[in-house]
């Protein structure tokens, strides 16, 4: 994670310590601009189905915030789902996302 600013590999440690807790397949966090985060994980039930990020985001809306400086999504996934980077882009759409392998140490941006 050599490539990210220390405040976005808070929220990639974030992320992992959120998918590593819950056992989900997805963890997540995000930074509004006043620098707070919110952690998430996939929510999986027969009601409701979120991934990490999606909830993560919905964490921070529902505490107010306006706008987001970064995200951050651990997963096995090779790639970020649409809807979840258009979660983040629904507030902030120039800030980055960023994409962690679970395995990996590398981090890439969302679109990769």
């Amino acid at each position: 994670m050599a490539d990210l600013d220390p405040e976005d590999a808070k929220l990639v440690t974030l992320a992992r310590s959120s998918r590593a807790r819950t056992g989900a397949p997805e963890g997540a966090a995000v930074r509004d601009t006043d620098g707070r985060t919110y952690v998430a994980s996939t929510v999986s039930l027969r009601s409701l189905r979120l991934t990490a990020l999606q909830a993560a985001v919905a964490a921070a809306v529902s505490s107010g915030v306006t706008a987001l400086e970064a995200a951050a999504v651990v997963t096995e996934a090779d790639s970020v789902d649409e809807d979840s980077r258009a979660a983040v882009a629904d507030l902030s759409p120039e800030a980055p996302v960023h994409h962690v392998l679970v395995e990996s140490q590398t981090t890439r941006p969302a679109g990769s």
